[in-house]
């Protein structure tokens, strides 16, 4: 087959490197076919965005009377909201909610009551929110520093009631002003010594998680009695909290070493005694928080929570390093490096029932009301029933505590909110039994005898992976809730307290 010869046209004219980003001449292409316009207009369209015109353009002038932004409440009320988000924030982060949690409340508050544009910066010792006013106006601000932290979960569930009642318009801002100051005043629902017995009692049933018979478990209940009402008495005296860790873990570690040189009881696991208390003077850090925080991006607020677990386990060590340094020292044999109990199917359900009654003393040691107490008390089953099962697969116990969290924070999250239960409260109370007590008190004993710090790094790590699967178990459950809002999805992290329905963001 011949081919036809191409027509020879005139080469193109080369131009200049500098020459590209002249304006092309209006003449030249007049004549030119429909997609050689089409090249011309896209090449004028291209040398008018790099250089555009320069001539005098018509100015716009706004109407006299108009104001660019967002029209606001008077000066008043604007300050009294800002007010009232800021003091519910702080109830948030005192109580140990997240960062997250907390930002998604306050701008929820801010929009349900009139304010569109704000800006939220959480921090661990303060909250600041900006109220943008539009144009022609200055941005108000509103700090509050958090200077206490305290577990009390009936002032947290109540706020967040004052929360859904705000957004739901059944209760304006100046009544919910009174309201928020009511609670944040009001007296404990119980009595202390009844958080004492709660304390005293989930140390009870934790030695019989590890397996702990006989007398182990009311010398355990009496030991973190003690230790909780020196604790109160130190509090008073305003001792650093610090310090209170270090006069705990001592406290606890001098009377087991007491119990077994002096033969008061015939305890066969002494050192159960010592790691339960270890373990109720765990429960109260906020592990749990930091985790969240440092996964939904608050890294600031998550080193500040972090920094704060760590120096409280450090005092908690310390502590119990120095009653083991001065028992070597008196002569006294302290108690022996304890072995970890193997879980077979007739222990199963002992485990269950002490899961169940350690969370629920958690929970009420925490002030919680009857409701929450009882969620709380299923959780820890299901923490403990969870972990006893992949132990009998003989699991690691860093996987089975990753596993058994995700279980109770995908549990919590489903249910609590369908039964009116803070999920943080859930989430928190159902991993407290499988905190890493006697793994701590392991390292401890090991490091005192010139071992490695092995085990207590795993001791870490299993810490790390409760407060992992807690806030994985609430990631996951985000999807099988119903309502969720549209902040919410935004925020693509987990949300243990606040408000579902953050209202709409007015751009």
């Amino acid at each position: 087959m011949k081919l036809k010869p191409r027509a020879r046209t005139a080469a193109p004219r080369r131009r200049h490197a500098w020459q590209i980003l002249e304006a092309p001449a209006e003449d030249q292409y007049d004549k030119r076919n429909p997609r050689q316009q089409r090249g011309r207009k896209t090449r004028q369209r291209a040398w008018h965005i790099l250089e555009p015109p320069t001539g005098e353009l018509p100015a716009v002038q706004p109407p006299p009377d108009a104001t660019i932004g967002p029209e606001l409440p008077d000066e008043a009320t604007l300050h009294l909201v800002l007010d009232l988000a800021v003091r519910i924030g702080e109830v948030q982060m005192a109580s140990g909610a997240g960062a997250s949690d907390v930002t998604a409340t306050i701008l929820t508050l801010t929009r349900a009551l009139g304010l569109p544009h704000c800006e939220v910066d959480v921090i661990f010792t303060s909250i600041t929110v900006s109220c943008l006013r539009g144009s022609d106006l200055p941005p108000v601000t509103a700090l509050r520093v958090v200077r206490s932290r305290s577990l009390d979960y009936s002032r947290l569930s109540d706020t967040e009631r004052l929360v859904q009642r705000l957004i739901r318009g059944r209760i304006s801002a100046e009544d919910a002003y009174t309201e928020l100051h009511r609670i944040t005043t009001a007296k404990h629902p119980y009595p202390r010594w009844v958080s004492t017995l709660a304390w005293g009692g989930m140390a009870g049933f934790i030695t019989l998680l590890l397996g702990g018979t006989g007398w182990t478990p009311v010398i355990a209940f009496v030991i973190s009695a003690l230790v909780d009402r020196v604790g109160r008495l130190l509090n008073k005296a305003a001792l650093p909290f610090f310090f209170q860790q270090v006069v705990g873990g001592f406290i606890a570690t001098i009377s087991a070493i007491a119990i077994v040189n002096l033969d008061l009881f015939s305890l066969e696991r002494p050192t159960l005694v010592v790691a339960a208390a270890l373990t109720v003077l765990l429960s109260g850090l906020s592990t749990v928080s930091a985790v969240q925080d440092a996964i939904t991006g608050y890294y600031v607020t998550a080193a500040g929570r972090s920094l704060e677990v760590a120096l409280m386990s450090a005092g908690l060590i310390t502590g119990v390093a120095g009653a083991i340094s001065l028992a070597a020292k008196l002569g006294a044999t302290h108690t022996p490096i304890p072995d970890v109990p193997g879980v077979t199917p007739l222990s199963l359900p002992i485990m269950l029932l002490a899961g169940s009654g350690a969370a629920a003393c958690f929970a009420l040691a925490s002030y919680s009301r009857l409701r929450p107490l009882l969620v709380a008390a299923a959780a820890g089953a299901v923490g403990a029933g969870a972990y006893g099962t992949m132990q009998l697969f003989e699991t690691s116990a860093i996987v089975a505590s990753a596993i058994a969290a995700t279980l109770v924070g995908l549990g919590g999250g489903v249910l609590a909110r369908r039964l009116r239960v803070t999920p943080l409260v859930v989430a928190v109370s159902g991993i407290t039994p499988l905190l890493p007590g006697l793994a701590t008190y392991r390292g401890l004993s090991e490091l005192a005898d010139g071992g490695t710090m092995t085990t207590l790094m795993s001791a870490v790590a299993i810490g790390m992976a409760l407060a992992a699967g807690v806030v994985l178990g609430e990631f996951l459950a985000q999807p099988l809730r119903t309502g969720l809002g549209r902040l919410e999805r935004k925020l693509a992290g987990p949300r243990m307290a606040g408000p579902l329905d953050p209202g709409r963001r007015l751009d």
